[in-house]
Parts: C-alpha cells; sequence; structure tokens
C-alpha cells in the first residue's frame, strides 16, 4: 500500500506550501460574495493563500475529497462493526464536537488548538462547533451536518472572522450546516422513540460543555440503552496516513530536526536550559512550524535522569550533556524527537560508552520493524537489548542470567520504547499495541538510559541520562526514518555541537 515512492517526489509536491505557514489562529481567509464585496471566512482557504492552500484544499494538502472519504469510511466501519450487535437497528448518529476557547485568565485567552478527531473529519479549525453524522444502517446513505457559530458583527470585532453556516457547505464539503443554537433542536429530531438510533458519543471525555449538556439530556431520555463512543473507529482510521498526511508528517519531522541540529550548535557551557528552549522553539516557527508540539523537555546533566522533566531553568556547566526532547506541530501533524549532546561538543569516555550502546540498541530497534512487530514486541526486545549492551559497558551485571539482566534494564529505562504518531504526540491512544505494524503507520522509536543517584550503579554513571528518539514510518518496503536528517551518529553528534 505504502513504499517508497510515496517520499520520492516529496519535494516537489511539498514545494506549494512554500514552508512559510501561516497560523490559522490568527488568520482569515476571504471569498467574494454575490455582489463583489469581500467576505471573510474564519481560516485560510485558496481564495487567499494560495502559497499556502491548493485548490481544492480545506487545509494544506488534504483536499475536501479526503475529507468525505474519511466521514464515509467512518460510517462504513460504525456500521460493519455493528450489523450483528445491533440487529435492530435503522440508523447512527455520530456526534464529533469541536475544542472550545480555554482562558489563563479573565479575556487572556490560551492559543486555540483544536480537538484532533474533529479536525481530521471536517478540516475546520474554529471553536464552540460540532458535526453531526446521521446513517442508515443501508451502505453508503448518511448526512453530514456541521453546526457552526453564527456571523456576530461585534464578536468578530474582538475575535476576528467566522465563517458561519452559510458559508460551510462550500468550504468543507458536508451535505449542510446550521447554526450552533440549533444543536438541541436537532438532536431533539433524531431522539423520536419511534425509531431505532444508535448515538455514537464520547461522554467521557467531551471537549466542548455545552454539547455535552445537550447529549446528556437526549442520552437520558431516549439513548440509554442504546450509545456507543466512537472514539476507537476514529482512532482506527487515523493511525494509518494517508498520502498527503505522510507528507505533513514528513516536512514536520525536516524542521524539528533542522531546528535541534541549529539548537546543539548554539549551545555552550554556560548556558541555561531556557535558552536552549527558546532556540529549537524559534527555529521551528521560523521554518513554518505553528507551534512546539508539546512543553519540551530540555535536561541539562543530571536532570537528564528526570524522564519528563520541563522547568528547563538550570544553567548546564561545562563537561555536561544536554537531553532535548522536542518537536513542532505543522498544519495540525507533529514530530516528536530526543537527542542527547555534550555541550561543550566533546563525550568523555563514560558518556560515549553510554552513548554508542544507547545507538546500537536504537539501530536494531529500527531495523527490527521490518517484520512487522507489535508495539509491546518492541518493547520487550529493547528490554533484550539494553541488558546485554548495558552488561557490555559494565552499567549491570554481565553475568548475570538474562531475566535478572532485563529487570535491570527495565530500571534503568522504566518507559515504553515506542507510541503511536500523527495529529497527536501520543496519536490514537485508544489503538492496542498489540496490533502488528502495518504500511501508513507512524511510531516512534525511543530507548533510554536513566541512572540518578539511587541506583545501585557504578559511580562513574551516576547522574547520567540519555535518550534517542526518531520517528519513524512504516512502509511496504521496510521502515522509513522520517527525522534522519537529525544527527545522531557519535560523529555527527560531536560535530552539530561544536561552537
Amino acid at each position: 500500500m505504502f513504499s517508497l515512492r510515496f517520499l520520492r517526489n516529496y519535494n516537489k509536491q511539498l514545494s506549494i506550501l512554500r514552508l512559510k505557514s501561516i497560523s490559522a489562529a490568527n488568520t482569515t481567509a476571504k471569498v467574494n460574495d454575490k455582489d463583489g464585496a469581500v467576505q471573510y471566512m474564519g481560516q485560510p482557504t485558496n481564495e487567499t493563500h494560495p502559497h499556502l492552500i491548493n485548490e481544492g484544499e480545506v487545509v494544506p494538502l488534504i483536499t475536501k475529497l479526503e475529507l468525505q472519504e474519511r466521514r464515509q469510511k467512518l460510517i462504513d466501519l460504525i456500521t460493519s462493526q455493528t450489523r450483528k450487535r445491533y440487529p435492530e437497528l435503522n440508523r447512527h448518529v455520530i456526534v464529533i464536537p469541536s475544542a472550545t476557547k480555554k482562558y489563563m485568565s479573565e479575556k487572556i485567552p490560551y492559543v486555540f488548538r483544536q480537538h484532533s478527531d474533529f479536525l481530521y473529519l471536517t478540516g475546520c479549525m474554529e471553536p464552540d462547533s460540532c458535526l453531526v453524522i446521521t446513517a442508515s444502517t443501508s451502505p453508503g446513505q448518511h448526512q453530514s451536518t456541521l453546526f457552526l457559530r453564527e456571523k456576530d458583527q461585534h464578536s468578530e470585532i474582538w475575535d476576528g472572522p467566522r465563517t458561519g453556516p452559510e458559508n460551510a457547505v462550500r468550504l468543507f464539503g458536508v451535505d449542510q450546516s446550521l447554526p450552533m443554537k440549533e444543536l438541541s433542536s436537532f438532536m431533539q429530531c433524531c431522539a423520536q422513540p419511534t425509531s431505532s438510533s444508535l448515538l455514537w458519543y464520547n461522554f467521557k471525555e467531551s471537549p466542548l460543555p455545552e454539547v455535552d449538556t445537550i447529549l446528556q439530556e437526549y442520552f437520558k431520555k431516549v439513548f440509554s440503552k442504546v450509545w456507543d463512543n466512537p472514539t476507537s473507529c476514529i482512532h482506527n482510521l487515523r493511525v494509518i496516513k494517508s498520502p498527503a498526511e505522510i507528507k505533513l508528517m514528513q516536512r514536520s519531522c525536516e524542521i524539528a530536526s533542522e531546528a535541534i541540529r541549529k539548537t546543539m550548535h548554539f549551545s555552550r557551557p554556560g548556558v541555561n536550559e531556557h535558552e536552549i528552549f527558546a532556540t529549537v522553539d524559534y527555529e521551528c516557527r521560523k521554518m513554518g512550524a505553528e507551534m512546539l508540539a508539546y512543553p519540551p523537555v530540555v535536561a541539562g546533566g543530571d536532570r537528564a535522569t528526570i524522564i519528563h522533566y520541563i522547568n528547563n531553568n538550570q544553567m548546564v556547566r561545562d563537561g555536561d550533556m544536554v537531553l532535548m526532547d522536542a518537536g513542532c506541530e505543522y498544519h495540525g501533524y507533529s514530530s516528536d524527537i530526543t537527542r542527547t549532546w555534550p555541550v561543550n561538543g566533546q563525550f568523555n569516555n563514560v558518556q560515549a560508552a553510554a552513548y554508542e550502546a544507547l545507538l546500537d540498541v536504537q539501530t536494531q530497534l529500527i531495523d527490527a520493524m521490518k517484520k512487522r512487530p507489535t508495539l509491546n514486541q518492541l518493547y520487550q526486545l529493547m528490554c533484550q537489548l539494553l541488558a546485554i549492551r548495558l552488561g557490555d559497558i559494565g552499567l549491570i551485571d554481565s553475568k548475570s542470567d538474562m531475566n535478572t539482566k532485563m529487570r535491570n534494564a527495565y530500571d534503568f529505562c522504566p518507559h515504553h520504547v515506542s507510541h503511536y504518531l500523527g495529529m497527536d504526540v501520543h496519536d490514537t491512544g485508544s489503538v492496542s499495541r498489540d496490533i502488528p505494524l502495518q504500511p501508513g503507520m507512524i511510531i516512534t522509536i525511543e530507548p533510554g538510559i536513566y541512572v540518578n543517584y539511587k541506583h545501585e550503579a557504578p559511580k562513574e554513571f551516576k547522574g547520567l541520562g540519555l535518550r534517542i528518539e526518531d520517528d519513524v514510518l512504516v512502509t511496504e518496503d521496510g521502515p522509513v526514518v522520517l527525522t534522519a536528517n537529525c544527527p545522531k551518529t557519535l560523529k555527527d553528534v560531536e560535530a552539530a555541537s561544536s561552537s
């Protein structure tokens, strides 16, 4: 299905983006209305951002047709899964809310980020919206209704233009669009007791309280015996990336790789971790990323043994290594990279031995992906490989039996070696780690070594923390490392980190 052919024409196809992104949260698109006047909409379109969005695309590289196909695939999957479980059904009602704007304090909002499932199915980047798909159990028959905030002159003065329901069908390719205030009455029609309907809605984690309140009401009245959570179905679709998604992921990985390389070169003894943080953030945004994909870890010295260290406020001394875990978000798709380097540009003997051992483990894990193991099988393999290599360098007793060495290896690397990657950093969380890898999946490979001062270990290793993480695409021809441009060999890391 997926092979290296998808990447061969990557640079040519990606040139349409010109590598200069405009944040959709802070920009607008315009079209001409029937009177020829300029009509602004809530997100960029091809009419005003041709450098960013091609004709037929709703968001960069994702076409209206692909969004329609995603909705159809969701219906087909849901129908096939429930046909035997609920033979009496004649209709499905699937409700997917958007995110809502959140505030740090009064009138001071956080940067808005759209809910990934809603964005995946609609391409709509506006808050306080909702997608409702109604489908009969007959194959191929469904209707998508997008509920949006109405245009409001006063609100748009403060927060920017809205698309409005009147423009949504043309822009997003849905069947119809209605004002958000009509969602309640629409659901009332869907919840007629005479119809045998199955409600699909995530009651456990709703990103939009307004929708949750409405759905709770009709759930109790009508759907109390027939409801399900659509999240796993959506995640089963999202975990396999389309060619367009792979191109976006490739660019996200390229941006983060180059930003980390430049950050390595910037670092020097006496630098503060927050300066390193600021550098990678700046470099990612400069190359077109909207934001960092998550709060980065920038850990100098023994702080690298704290796996989720994000304080990033200490000085990095001569002789320390820096562990940086950072990635960026590029048009809705994330990268996730970790590199460890000597701040003075030269590994000492202990650091070099540990680094080479860890790199050897990671190299073997990536090679093992050719056989399409599960993520949990990769984790078991990591423990085995670490047990051998940590014994080789004297961190653990090489004469112990394998079970003991594997327990010791887990003690020095207590996290999993991989997760799915995509629109979210820890993507498609409902997808099992016990299914074989499939072409189109993108995963991380991230073994680590963390020796804190409480560990029983040789003195020279105490306070040592390392991780090497890459983002890897599964193809028919084998694994493709999307972050290959980020310095990784001992020689290349030393060269990149030498000022």
